[in-house]
């Protein structure tokens, strides 16, 4: 199953889950790579989905790389450059046509700005994929999970349940409650947890097993 690993935020940990998901796959026998469709900033988030999903091309991984580390509409403004939205959907079809999974990970958090009036969520929305939902497992965490996921559903799309990503290995009393409240409260299955320190995820839900 092709899926879209969407965040709460920036910074909640999309590239690493999606890394730890695509290298789980592979040592499965699955043909998964992932897609990074803008990266806006340094290219390091690209560079390991690329060597997670077997060493392939960057430029197939990442077909747009914005410089500025902003939100790609102001990245694109400062720049002085247009974001091709067809090319975005283009590159993910080319790689779904040659390989059993992808997995695209969003930009930042659920609605970010990709142009002034075409957020993430529209990108989502016109591949038609089912939604994970990483979620950094800190204080703020409930507020942020329950608006990504209205928005999410507002669009109709299939959100299939939440990532939960430990940022540190010693959880504090919100930590600990986030992992019983944040499914019972945004109506979700709990799809697996994620440790800084992990090299390996369930992806039963990937793969019908």
């Amino acid at each position: 199953m092709n899926c879209f690993i969407a965040g709460t935020d920036t910074g909640v940990g999309k590239t690493h889950v999606t890394k730890i998901l695509l290298e789980s796959l592979r040592a499965d026998g699955i043909d998964a790579v992932g897609y990074k469709p803008i990266v806006c900033g340094d290219r390091d988030d690209a560079r390991i989905l690329a060597a997670a999903s077997g060493g392939l091309q960057l430029d197939l991984v990442n077909p747009v790389w914005l410089k500025t580390a902003a939100a790609p509409w102001v990245a694109a403004q400062l720049e002085n450059v247009s974001i091709d939205l067809t090319a975005l959907i283009a590159g993910y079809q080319i790689l779904a046509a040659e390989h059993e999974i992808v997995l695209v990970e969003g930009i930042g958090g659920w609605e970010v700005p990709i142009t002034a009036d075409y957020s993430t969520a529209d990108l989502a929305v016109a591949l038609g994929l089912p939604v994970a939902l990483v979620v950094a497992n800190r204080l703020g965490a409930i507020n942020h999970t329950i608006l990504s996921c209205q928005s999410i559903r507002m669009r109709k799309l299939d959100l299939r349940g939440i990532i939960l990503n430990h940022l540190v290995d010693e959880l504090d009393t919100a930590t600990i409650a986030n992992k019983n409240c944040i499914p019972q409260l945004a109506k979700l299955p709990l799809l697996t947890e994620v440790i800084h320190s992990q090299d390996w995820i369930d992806t039963d839900w990937l793969t019908d097993r």
